[in-house]
């Protein structure tokens, strides 16, 4: 087999691979960031809660992806700075986002990571990158049902048209 010895991890990553990764690693630190900076403007207990469980998924990606990137002599992209902390009650309220906001801009973003896994996936010819982002895959599917859940319980769900009445 060549270069293709069997161990994934001894098989050299392709430009795709490396390209993905590294764009992963460093959309997962925007993530942190952003979703850091909305926990300061969440209200809701329950938002804070998923915004807590996104940030740690964010922070498993960053650490296992960077980890592939540097074994394999790659620079990952740098982390941003901590952002300071804020009260609630301190941001004033046209400069704050609402709670239905927040949860609107997690769902968009967890619905598109699923699609970047999927592509990550199909990509992959390393079996240990292609499971990888399966993992992600699955951690991501189970956070955006809690996020549709929580949308739909608070009403902020705004759905698209519905067909409540089927045509005859």
């Amino acid at each position: 087999m060549g270069v293709l010895d069997g161990n994934p991890k001894h098989e050299p990553m392709h430009y795709g691979e490396i390209f993905t990764i590294w764009e992963s690693s460093m959309a997962a630190k925007m993530i942190l960031s952003c979703y850091q900076l909305f926990t300061y403007h969440a209200g809701d207990k329950d938002l804070k809660e998923i915004l807590k469980d996104l940030m740690d998924q964010a922070k498993l990606e960053i650490k296992e992806l960077d980890k592939l990137l540097t074994d394999n002599g790659i620079t990952p992209s740098p982390m941003l700075p901590e952002r300071p902390e804020a009260k609630l009650e301190d941001i004033p309220p046209g400069a704050r986002f609402a709670d239905a906001e927040i949860g609107a801009k997690i769902a968009m973003d967890t619905a598109a990571s699923l699609a970047g896994c999927s592509g990550a996936m199909g990509l992959s010819i390393r079996e240990d990158i292609g499971a990888l982002f399966a993992k992600y895959h699955a951690a991501k599917t189970a956070l955006a049902l809690r996020i549709l859940r929580m949308s739909k319980d608070k009403g902020w769900l705004i759905p698209p048209p519905l067909l409540v009445k089927k045509p005859e």
